[in-house]
């Protein structure tokens, strides 16, 4: 049995990186909520985006908190053009044809990427990568505490959004009742628009912090996307706090089940979560049933 002061550690670092989770999952939960589009090529946009602030680092020696504006503000006007150029005439198309434009996408994303920068994994270096706090017995990684905290700034913005102004209003209200928005006289196809750019932005914000965690491999989107639906999943489909609750669950257990088993097997613990939340809610910790 490893030592209480091991396994606390371990849980806060966890908790920490599960709250970086969330909002990788947050971006794909209100992208179908408000939508009910299946992004599978949202592993894959994170990845462009951790490459993006790969790029920026080495290139224009700019730290990941610094590219966090203009990443996003770039993210959102992809994700603005690809659902106002493509994805809006899918949206009422089968769901076989939606299925297949969002894995055609995520394969010449996942291509696209491998070309441009090869096989190896890429990582940023910055000055403040080695800090810690220390709390007790607690020694916290100073990176964990920041992208952690940026992630739940991020998160309380999207709340801010959707609860505070006309245009999260509107947007709700096209996720609510999409035949009813279309008479009311809302752009239905513009506020699609802006949720996948606001959902891109957040990937890209997401990305941006995952990236002073880990390394990145143009191969990595498609365990992101499995990621966060595990998620989304676990959290309740279409729920904010279900998605950061969620990523906090299953950052957590990945952490201390490292603690008991390879690395290798960190995505059998997530299925496992996955299958013990289901069998005990069906609809996710934060679903509704429908």
């Amino acid at each position: 049995m490893p030592p209480l002061e091991l396994v606390a550690n371990v849980a806060v670092a966890g908790i920490l990186t599960g709250m970086v989770y969330g909002l990788l999952a947050l971006g794909l939960s209100v992208i179908f909520g408000v939508m009910r589009l299946v992004n599978f090529a949202h592993g894959e946009l994170m990845t462009l985006a951790m490459y993006a602030s790969v790029w920026g680092c080495t290139r224009l020696e700019l730290d990941p908190f610094v590219l966090l504006l203009p990443l996003s503000l770039l993210f959102f006007g992809l994700g603005y053009a690809l659902q106002s150029c493509v994805l809006n005439r899918f949206i009422t198309r089968p769901e076989h044809s939606q299925l297949l434009i969002m894995l055609a996408m995520a394969i010449v994303l996942s291509n696209g990427l491998l070309m441009l920068f090869g096989p190896d994994a890429r990582g940023v270096s910055t000055d403040y990568q080695l800090d810690s706090f220390e709390l007790g017995p607690l020694l916290i990684d100073a990176t964990r505490v920041y992208a952690a905290a940026t992630s739940l700034a991020a998160t309380g913005l999207w709340f801010g959004f959707f609860r505070g102004t006309l245009w999260g209003k509107a947007i709700r209200a096209c996720a609510d009742n999409y035949l009813g928005a279309l008479v009311t006289g809302l752009n239905v196809r513009r506020l699609y628009a802006i949720t996948f750019g606001l959902g891109s932005a957040t990937v890209a914000i997401a990305g941006c912090m995952l990236l002073l965690l880990v390394e990145v491999t143009p191969g990595a989107g498609p365990a992101y996307t499995l990621l966060g639906f595990v998620i989304v999943i676990v959290g309740g489909l279409g729920s904010m706090a279900g998605a950061l609750l969620g990523g906090v669950l299953i950052g957590l257990s990945e952490s201390l089940a490292s603690l008991f088993m390879p690395p290798s097997a960190k995505s059998m613990v997530s299925f496992a979560v996955l299958i013990a939340v289901l069998l005990a809610r069906p609809a996710g910790l934060f679903g509704q049933r429908t």
